[in-house]
């Protein structure tokens, strides 16, 4: 199932919207007890939302471009009348939701069907969706293995093809981990770019969301219908929406593209740099660059997001300790207790690292990175051996990710289409960063359908 061609079958009425939905449920409910990708399915709102798109068909009205569309969200974007678990025992207490979460009203207002809630990491706190309370969710290619995360019910969700679109967070790569390990596409735009409004936030100075996909077209289609000014989300930076789907045949003439090196070019194992090198081939990247201070960032991240979620959680962390994951309880505390002026100096990092970052794209409109140095481990596994050490696989997901997203700057990641070709492991997905300035997103989607035409990147079949 593909969003663009199925808007188009609907609104053509070559389709009905409530056919598209009925099959979609029946699919969730036959296949993700072996996935456990959703947390909450929405069916009878998704059977109502899909009558009310086949209603204005019938009318002659224009029922938007992603007309009878299913898509489903990360469960921390409040969906009405459902509770917003934030992939948490202790938010299964609150009250449900009074309304959607902004993102979801755009997705609807374009035509969208929401089909329910995904699995996640415990308050977005993670990058394996191997979740305590709800279970982990499982890697369609392989369901023995990790999805990624902390949006990992929505990656696995899209792999799977159980959905064509789903919604998803990213504070150090919780968009960008999942697509690569799950081989689809996932964007991160830039900070401020969509607005949070009605999501729950893990730490506020880094959190950003964003749309997965399985092809470029579809995941332009969603971006675009994202877009919009918010009043209440006092993070979002007013600008005027940028559509990129009209772009995507511009080509990549006249982009200046360079690979990353330095911290970018170790790290990891030998597929991801194998992933870099094929995807800079196909668009003729011979450059290199390095992005100073790179892995200093990557430090100032971890202890300015455990401080924001420490801070945040402190209320619950007082009273209700037992109900948290214990790992994830752990970590909120030891950011809660870290000294000031440790996070003064980490500030003072992100701020130079970030004005020192900025400057490359004087010279380079696009950088090529890894985005995860591994494919997707095994479930359950603890540790795993990188240049010659053995070190923890869950946090070490993030070690291309989170000097990204610290100083947030777009990123589209890519997959491989032949994973195996490259040497990846059992032929499991692993993707490429796609990483431009600020507000420069059309240049990310030129370069993704650029590679997707060359046949280089696409959603490898996933063998579930």
């Amino acid at each position: 199932m593909r969003a663009a061609e199925t808007a188009a079958a609907i609104r053509a009425g070559r389709r009905r919207a409530r056919e598209v939905t009925e099959a979609a449920l029946a699919d969730i409910a036959a296949r993700d007890g072996r996935l456990n990708a959703f947390t909450e399915v929405t069916a009878a709102r998704a059977r109502a939302e899909a009558d009310a798109v086949d209603a204005a068909v019938a009318a002659g009205r224009d029922p938007g471009a992603l007309a009878g569309v299913p898509f489903a969200v990360k469960n921390l974007f409040d969906l009405e009348g459902i509770t917003t678990l934030a992939g948490s025992r202790i938010e299964r207490d609150r009250p449900a939701a009074a309304r959607d979460a902004f993102l979801v009203c755009q997705l609807r207002a374009a035509g969208g069907v929401c089909l329910g809630a995904l699995n996640m990491d415990e308050y977005a706190y993670g990058f394996t969706t191997e979740n305590s309370h709800y279970g982990p969710t499982r890697n369609p290619h392989d369901v023995t293995r990790m999805a990624g995360g902390s949006s990992g019910g929505s990656a696995a969700a899209v792999a799977a093809g159980m959905v064509p679109l789903t919604l998803g967070s990213d504070t150090n790569g919780s968009i960008r981990v999942p697509a690569s390990l799950c081989g689809i596409f996932g964007l991160k735009p830039t900070y401020g770019r969509l607005s949070r409004s009605g999501t729950y936030l893990f730490a506020g100075s880094f959190d950003h969301l964003g749309p997965f996909a399985r092809d470029v077209a579809d995941l332009a289609l969603a971006y675009d219908a994202l877009q919009g000014t918010d009043a209440e989300d006092h993070a979002q930076q007013w600008r005027a929406a940028e559509p990129v789907s009209a772009a995507l045949g511009a080509g990549i003439g006249g982009l200046r593209i360079a690979v990353a090196g330095g911290h970018f070019a170790r790290n990891g194992h030998a597929e991801a740099f194998a992933a870099v090198e094929a995807v800079a081939r196909a668009l003729d990247a011979t450059r290199n660059v390095e992005i100073p201070e790179a892995g200093r960032g990557r430090a100032a991240a971890f202890l300015i997001t455990m401080a924001e979620g420490g801070n945040l959680h402190m209320p619950d962390l007082r009273t209700r300790a037992h109900d948290f994951d214990p790992m994830t309880r752990d970590r909120f505390l030891a950011g809660a207790l870290l000294p000031a002026h440790w996070l003064m100096q980490a500030q003072r990092v992100r701020a130079a690292y970030r004005a020192a970052a900025l400057k490359l794209f004087d010279e380079v409109d696009l950088v090529l990175t890894p985005a995860t140095p591994y494919v997707a481990p095994p479930i359950g596994q603890d540790m795993i051996e990188v240049d010659g050490e053995r070190i923890p696989v869950r946090p070490n997901l993030g070690v291309f990710t989170q000097p990204i997203s610290c100083i947030g700057l777009p990123t589209l990641v890519v997959p491989l289409a032949d994973p195996a070709a490259i040497g990846a492991p059992g032929g499991l997905p692993i993707g490429v960063q796609l990483v431009a300035a600020p507000w420069r997103e059309e240049t990310l989607f030129r370069a993704a359908a650029a590679l997707e035409r060359a046949g280089v990147c696409a959603a490898p079949q996933p063998k579930e």
